[in-house]
């Protein structure tokens, strides 16, 4: 059973998400290359790859790709 999420913690998450769009491809490499943990790595992959997924959606919509 998942805890309830106080304001607070849902500020911080959705400023950990707005600090997290601004990574950069070569940011999450780095991050991949000096996580912890293969967990850790498989996160930093996936959220890297959610952010390019959404600037090629853009692209596309913009037709410029």
């Amino acid at each position: 059973m998942m805890g309830v999420v106080n304001l607070c913690d849902i500020n911080r998450y959705h400023e950990i998400y707005q600090e997290m769009k601004g990574l950069t491809p070569d940011d999450t490499l780095q991050l991949m290359l000096h996580a912890k943990s293969k967990d850790e790595q498989n996160f930093f992959a996936m959220v890297g790859d959610f952010f390019l997924q959404r600037r090629q959606k853009e692209l596309i919509e913009k037709k410029v790709y």
